[in-house]
């Protein structure tokens, strides 16, 4: 194995040269990484070299679609673009982080801190093993403005509802602030040490992946400032138009940070405001797994665990059909199309069908999440886990159970004349706004009078309704007389 290391210059007589190692992680971009920074000046302290490290993690790797998996190696690509030497290992971080750090000599490794359950555990692991060898793990910033833990109720214990956390977290990231930005070509990097190529992306992965570099990033931020931020309180919620800001997978891989958004957001108006709570809802779900690591896979409210769900062949085939958007009902069979052309959906389709398999087909949150992780480029844990939960009503500072998405009414209201259906659903391309959001009754025997191709509804959604909430009574959860059918 070659182990060279290129000098940056003349060594100061009074010190050695000391070594680092950067492990990116979620923080693929050389803007605003105070990990980085740190340890970059540690380097340069005593005129030593940083090598920079990324480990596919095979447990991670397994667990991730394609379209994320395609997403990262493009990242990756853009990092060595960049002029960093990116040294890339397959396996276990456990094992190659402390083999890395020994190989170069490093006195420490630097990395940003994971809060999620598996990255924690994985860095107490690494840790330990650095220790071995005498070497340190420093783990400096996150992926967030305020770090999961860090926000509490005046008697120390965390919060439970959203709204008074946003007031407590919007106080302290007021004091937030970009860092400076890394120039490679002033850094002394390891080079030479034995490293694998950047695999190649899935053939099989979307076509329709946003570009994963860090100026991209930068620039669909740019495009959603002065573009869509004034509106998107109005119009966030129409899926045909692009008023989103796009920026979930940049936020999820680290290409941009939400410390870089704040700055443009402290303008004020209604549209900046209601973006920042976005960022807000964001750091809530980290903070909550943080709390609760068991939610990742379970419900918060641990009394729904216990809800009726449906097994069995008609369950499954209902699930297929679900994953499909072959379920008979427009605006749902949109959205889940549009999760397998993009690798993402519009968040509030994703609302509406996620409501669809709990209360309509009645199957657990959980089978829904695992496919978004399955599909979606910004497939987060925390905002994917708690987003179902909040549909579900099982999470904290949930839609209640009671609240069930009526599937049409969604569709009439959100895509009023059917654009974002005929977008997704080419079968009813061809159908009138009145008729697009409910094409059965046009008749037909089955084929709506000659739209071949397209399914009648898999059930009834107004008798699930009614089903779904007898499930959820049987639970002896209270059930308000104003129950809502949105």
């Amino acid at each position: 194995m070659s182990t060279s290391i290129r000098p940056a210059r003349p060594l100061k007589p009074e010190a050695s040269p000391v070594n680092v190692v950067f492990w990116f992680r979620r923080d693929l971009r050389l803007a605003d990484n105070p990990a980085l920074l740190a340890a970059i000046a540690e380097a340069d302290r005593t005129d030593g070299s940083v090598l920079a490290v990324f480990v596919l993690d095979l447990k991670l790797g397994a667990a991730s679609g394609i379209n994320r998996l395609a997403y990262l190696y493009d990242a990756l690509q853009s990092l060595t673009t960049a002029g960093i030497p990116l040294v890339l290992r397959h396996g276990d971080p456990e094992t190659e982080i402390p083999a890395l750090a020994a190989t170069v000599a490093a006195t420490a490794v630097y990395c940003a801190s994971d809060f999620g359950p598996y990255g924690h555990k994985r860095d107490d692991a690494v840790s330990v093993g650095l220790q071995v060898d005498g070497r340190e793990l420093r783990s400096i910033g996150s992926s967030y403005v305020i770090e999961p833990g860090t926000v509490r109720k005046g008697d120390g214990t965390p919060f439970k509802v959203f709204t008074p956390f946003k007031r407590v977290w919007t106080a302290l990231a007021e004091s937030h602030s970009p860092n400076p930005t890394v120039d490679p070509a002033t850094v002394s990097w390891c080079i030479g040490i034995d490293g694998e190529a950047i695999p190649a992306r899935p053939l099989n992965a979307s076509l329709k992946l946003p570009r994963a570099t860090e100026s991209a990033a930068y620039q669909r931020l740019q495009h959603f400032l002065e573009t869509n931020m004034g509106a998107y309180d109005d119009q966030r919620n129409i899926p045909a138009l692009d008023a989103t800001s796009r920026l979930s997978a940049d936020l999820k891989f680290g290409l941009l940070h939400p410390r870089q958004i704040l700055p443009a957001l402290r303008v004020g108006g209604t549209g900046a405001d209601v973006f920042k709570s976005e960022l807000c809802w964001r750091e809530f779900y980290a903070d909550v797994l943080f709390h609760h690591p068991r939610t990742a896979s379970r419900s918060l409210n641990v009394a729904m665990d216990a809800m009726q769900t449906d097994t069995g062949d008609l369950a499954e085939e209902r699930f297929a059909r679900w994953c499909a958007g072959m379920t008979g009902f427009p605006f749902i069979d949109a959205g889940m199309r549009q999760l397998l052309a993009e690798g993402w959906m519009h968040n509030r389709v994703r609302m509406a069908v996620a409501s669809f398999l709990v209360k309509d087909l009645h199957l657990p949150w959980q089978r829904g999440a695992k496919w978004f992780m399955e599909q979606l480029v910004d497939g987060d844990l925390a905002s994917n886990a708690h987003g179902w939960q909040w549909t579900a009503g099982t999470g904290t500072d949930a839609s209640p159970y009671y609240r069930v998405f009526n599937p049409i009414t969604q569709g009439k209201k959100f895509d009023p004349d059917g654009t974002y259906v005929r977008r997704f659903v080419p079968e009813l391309a061809k159908l009138s706004s009145k008729e697009i959001h409910e094409p059965w009754l046009l008749g037909g025997g089955g084929l709506f009078g000659g739209i071949k191709g397209y399914p009648e509804p898999i059930v009834d959604h107004a008798a699930e309704r009614i089903e779904s909430l007898r499930r959820h009574a049987a639970l002896k959860q209270p059930i308000p007389t104003n129950n809502t059918n949105s």
